[in-house]
Order: C-alpha cells, then sequence, then structure tokens
C-alpha cells in the first residue's frame, strides 16, 4: 500500500553528525452487521468466569485478587548472597494467551531457577503454566504441559508460527532459546532444533511478526550483552553491585525467516539487522510510518535505541537517529528496557514510551507522521513521576474507559539505590520500588493516579513485567504483574464508571497469520474520535499477550465503522457495531477502502 506520510531518508547533515558524534549512551446484545459476515461475534467461552458487579466493587481502581484466583507462582533467580550475576535481575517475563484451546486466557511465566547458571547444579525450578478453569480462578498445568522450560529464563512471545491455529510459544534464556510448538489442550513440544533455531546469546525481548509478507510469521530476538559472569563490579561507595551494560560489549540482535513446514532461517545478515550490535532489552514490531510493512523498535540500554524501517524488499534501515527516536531531546542515549506503543494523543500514529534508569525519566517519543519523532516528555507529563524510579515493564491500556489511552509502568532498580525505600531485611530491600499509573486527562496531558491503585501502587517489589488483559472477561483490563524473587499478582480492574462502553475486536486472516499480527485497527466513534490500536503480540519488558484490540469508548454506545489496515497492505471498511461486546472481523468480509482516505471520512 502506498501511503503519502511515508517517511523519506534524508541525507545526514553535519549537524546530525554531530549530534550522534556528541551521543554517548454491562454487556449489550450483538448488534447485527450488515453484511452480516463482516463482523461476527464469538460464542463465549464455556462457562465465562464471574465477577463483581460495578456497585459492590471495592473503592479503588485496582484489587488485588492473586490468592482469590489461585495463582501461587513465585519467581527464582537463584541468587546467592554475597554474588551479583547481572542477569537474576533482568528477568521475570510472562505471557498471557489461550494455552488449550478453551476461549479462555492462561497465563505462563518464565523462570530463571533455583540455582544460578553458573552452579553445577540442576535446576529443579521451572517455568510454569496456569490454565483457567471455570469461574475464574487458575491450576497449575505445568506437569505434562512441555512448557516446563528448565533454562535460565529471561522472557517470552506468542504467535501461530505454524499456521495451525493455536499459539506457540518462543522462550528467551541467558543461554540457549526455546521454541515450543503448542500441539492443542495445553501441550506443547520443543521444536528448536528442528526449526533451525540457534540463538545462544543473552536473549531477552522478542516477537513474532511478518516482516516480508508472505503470511508466515518470522522472529525477532533482541539480544542483550556478552556477559563474563567473573567480572566484579561495585557501586560508588566501593561496594560490590551488578554490573552496567557497558562493562561488556553488545550483541548483535537476530532475525529469522520461517520458510514454512516449521523450518526458520537466520538472516540476520541478510536483512541488514547485523549492523548493529547494541544491549537490546526490548522489542515491539508495529508499522510505524503506516507504509503497509512492520518496522521494528528495539530499546538498548545505553545505547541508541534502533528503529529498523521495513525497505519492502527483505532488509531494513535503522532510520532510528534520522526519525528522531534514537535519543532524548538532548542527544543523550539512555538506558532503554521496555516499549510501550499506542496512540494517546489520538492522532493517528502509534508513538512510543520507552522506560529507563531512574534520575533519566522515561521518554515519549510521539509520532509526527512524516516528520518522525519527538521527545514530548515533558509536554504530556510523563517525566516527572518516572525521574526517581527505574521503570521496565509499561503498557498504553484505557483502563477507565473513557477513550483515552492510559499508562502503566512498574519498577525495580538495577543498582542499589542511594536511600533504600524500605528497611526489610534481605537484598532486595536496596532495589525494590513502586509501580506507577498514569492517566491520560483526554487532551493527551497524564496525571499521576497511582495512590488510587491499591496494592498495585503501594506494594515496594523488583517488578519487571506488566500485562494489561481481561482475565475475567467483563469487558476491562486488568493487570498481571512479574517481580523478581517474588510472586506474580493479579491486580482486577474496579475502575470503569456506569455508562462508559468498551468494544474488543480480534481480527482474523484466512490461512497464514491468521492473528494479523501486524494489522492496526482504526475503530471511529460516532463523533469522529478515531481510536486506533496496533495488532502486536509482544510489548512492554519480556512479555507477551493475545493479539487482540481492546478499545474504551466512553460514552459512545457504538462505533460507526472499523478500519483495518491488514499485514498485506489492503485496507477495508466495516460497519458499525455495538459496544460492550466482542466480535471478530475477518479479511474479505469488509468493503475496500483507499489507503489515502482517512479513517474518520465516509
Amino acid at each position: 500500500m502506498t501511503n503519502p506520510q511515508r517517511w523519506t531518508r534524508p541525507v545526514a547533515t553535519g549537524l546530525l553528525a554531530a549530534a550522534v558524534a556528541l551521543a554517548g549512551c454491562e454487556e449489550r446484545s450483538p448488534q447485527t452487521a450488515s453484511p452480516a459476515s463482516a463482523v461476527t461475534t464469538p460464542p463465549p467461552a464455556d462457562p465465562p468466569p464471574t465477577r463483581s458487579t460495578p456497585s459492590t466493587r471495592a473503592p479503588g481502581l485496582f484489587t488485588e485478587i492473586t490468592t482469590e484466583i489461585g495463582l501461587d507462582f513465585r519467581h527464582q533467580s537463584g541468587h546467592v548472597d554475597g554474588t551479583h550475576f547481572m542477569a537474576e535481575i533482568l528477568g521475570g517475563g510472562a505471557a498471557v494467551f489461550d494455552a488449550d484451546g478453551d476461549g479462555n486466557l492462561d497465563l505462563y511465566f518464565v523462570n530463571a531457577g533455583d540455582r544460578l547458571p553458573t552452579d553445577a547444579t540442576a535446576n529443579t525450578a521451572p517455568n510454569r503454566l496456569y490454565l483457567q478453569q471455570p469461574g475464574g480462578v487458575f491450576r497449575d498445568a505445568t506437569a505434562g504441559s512441555g512448557l516446563d522450560d528448565m533454562g535460565y529464563g529471561m522472557g517470552c512471545t506468542i504467535g501461530d508460527m505454524d499456521d495451525d491455529g493455536d499459539l506457540d510459544v518462543y522462550v528467551t534464556n541467558w543461554g540457549a532459546d526455546t521454541l515450543f510448538r503448542n500441539d492443542g489442550n495445553g501441550v506443547f513440544t520443543d521444536v528448536t532444533e528442528a526449526a533451525g533455531i540457534d540463538n545462544r546469546s543473552w536473549a531477552c525481548s522478542a516477537s513474532f511478526l511478518d516482516y516480508d509478507r508472505d503470511g508466515d510469521l518470522d522472529l525477532y530476538v533482541a539480544n542483550y550483552i556478552d556477559l563474563d559472569p567473573a567480572r566484579i563490579c561495585t557501586d560508588d561507595a566501593g561496594r560490590p553491585d551488578y554490573c552496567g551494560p557497558k562493562a561488556f560489549p553488545g550483541v548483535t540482535d537476530r532475525l529469522y525467516r520461517n520458510l514454512g513446514e516449521g523450518r526458520f532461517e537466520d538472516v540476520t545478515a541478510a536483512a541488514g539487522i547485523a549492523a548493529a550490535a547494541y544491549a537490546g532489552l526490548g522489542v515491539v514490531c508495529a508499522d510505524f510510518n503506516r507504509d503497509g510493512w512492520v518496522d521494528i523498535y528495539v530499546a538498548n540500554d545505553a545505547d541508541p535505541n534502533d528503529l529498523w524501517i521495513n525497505q519492502g524488499d527483505g532488509t531494513f534501515l535503522d532510520d532510528a537517529i534520522i526519525l528522531g527516536a534514537a535519543f532524548n531531546r538532548h542527544g543523550q542515549p539512555e538506558a532503554g528496557m521496555g516499549i510501550g506503543v499506542g496512540d494517546p494523543d489520538r492522532d493517528g500514529d502509534l508513538d512510543l514510551y520507552v522506560t529507563h534508569l531512574m534520575e533519566e525519566t522515561n521518554t515519549y517519543y510521539r509520532n509526527l507522521g512524516s516528520l518522525g519523532f519527538d521527545d514530548a516528555t515533558g509536554a504530556v507529563n510523563l517525566g516527572e513521576a518516572s525521574v526517581g524510579l527505574t521503570g521496565f515493564g509499561v503498557a498504553f491500556f484505557d483502563f477507565d474507559h473513557d477513550a483515552a489511552l492510559d499508562v502503566a509502568v512498574v519498577n525495580g532498580a538495577v543498582g542499589r539505590r542511594p536511600q533504600a525505600m524500605t528497611s526489610a531485611a534481605g537484598f532486595l530491600s536496596d532495589y525494590v520500588e513502586p509501580n506507577l499509573l498514569l492517566r491520560n486527562d483526554g487532551t493527551g496531558r497524564f496525571v499521576d493516579v497511582t495512590p488510587q491503585t491499591g496494592g498495585y501502587g503501594e506494594t515496594l517489589e523488583l517488578s519487571r513485567g506488566v500485562i494489561p488483559a481481561d482475565l475475567d472477561a467483563d469487558g476491562d483490563l486488568d493487570l498481571i504483574v512479574t517481580n523478581i524473587e517474588g510472586p506474580a499478582r493479579v491486580y482486577r480492574n474496579d475502575a470503569p464508571a456506569a455508562g462508559s462502553n468498551w468494544l474488543r475486536v480480534r481480527v482474523r486472516l484466512a490461512g497464514s497469520n491468521r492473528d494479523a499480527l501486524g494489522a492496526t485497527i482504526t475503530a471511529v466513534r460516532p463523533d469522529g474520535t478515531r481510536l486506533i490500536r496496533p495488532v502486536i503480540a509482544s510489548f512492554g519488558y519480556l512479555t507477551a499477550v493475545e493479539p487482540e484490540a481492546h478499545f474504551g469508548l466512553g460514552d459512545a454506545a457504538e462505533v460507526s465503522r472499523l478500519i483495518v489496515d491488514w499485514p498485506d497492505g489492503r485496507r477495508e471498511a466495516f460497519p458499525g457495531v455495538a459496544a460492550g461486546q466482542r466480535v471478530e472481523v475477518r479479511q474479505g468480509a469488509g468493503q475496500p477502502a483507499s489507503p489515502d482516505v482517512e479513517a474518520d471520512q465516509s
């Protein structure tokens, strides 16, 4: 598809070159769509999970329900007192997806282990799978699932890499990664070797994508550094502490092309990805310039971020510097950890929010269309709350259904804090921090509402991943939080006010890439407001979620139209639907729409 907004690649000027040199581091009845086949409402899971009604909810925005739903996962890092193995402070990934095909969302947690990988003793603490049961409780189904990976785990991603209709899992490790094929009914098989995947670098985040638009899901892996476990680092007071990324060389990321039949080919060099070797932590794959081709954004730790722009011929160019998404507004690289992606200013472009080390602030890159990105952190009030914290997991989501994207950030230090935030004993006391919830006021500016979130914002932990997901199928997004050497926690969303509406949309392709990863969905409200969502599985830090779009609609009882920009470059318009339901949209059932026509035009 052709779009006049496609970014061009200007010639680097002397000023740009100098800047680079200076930079261091209540559900409604479904509405009948016309035509009837265009938008369908899937049957609910049998039986659906239950929850309290709005009139009986607790007064806070979120309520912790971890124990009530039977979740008992506790992350283990293998920490040994007196040592500071760098990888132990950076793990804690998770995924929320339907692992067994029953229509309910399940939980998968990546564990590091009860032994450090430098210990010859065998690890006995695997990754854990929890399947959702009737009534919304979870059962530990790890045994016999095949997902009990024993590697020193970091994160994971999900995607239907073999086009059989269910979601497969890729786990990143300090050491060899693992690809698990979903065989159905909650059973998985390790197919790493057979698939031809052999990433033995320290990998953190990963993402499935269809970069070449052949219908098969390819795989991008963000590698971190070449760690020497024997190296000892110290803090400013001379005490042993975790090393920073600059103590070791960065490692090139990997891009694997799906050849079909369960096989992958390493095309890192051929695609141009080998041109960089930075300390990669977060990755998001989406069409940032709206040209119909999926791009790749990587958050690097103390290195310039990468924005790999898809050239449409199997290759990429890293245009992060030229497009203003590599450094902060002062021309400095920052400690990039996690990536939030969304359109909080509702201008039709995907913006980025990257989490960082304390004293740096997190950075909001506003997408200016053909002009690239601008660091607008201060302008939207997204810096002040984060400056004293080290952010990792991050997600844009509309928690209160007011049609404006909010943002959740979870935090935890990677170096000993100058002043501990707790007097509790244990090595974690020097690193724990509170989490943040920032509400969009409707104008694209943010207000810190963390004090209204109860345990989510009060508990001091070493948090790493945060996933918004509608676990209880009531239409609003709950929060799943992972913690280093601590319990995973689930917070039920009690925020949406009476009269606020929502819509969940799943897009489908026939045959390959059935979940349409890489698509962009636009919901048009009756007042003409356009709400866009990328169809992605991976985001934030080390986390993945079922690829479905959630829209808060405010007082709108319907959307007047749905527009889908499909991964193959085609655009379709679909008739409006009533709010308060989950719908599926299938390619070919809508009306072709010109890519040059704005989504809010009739």
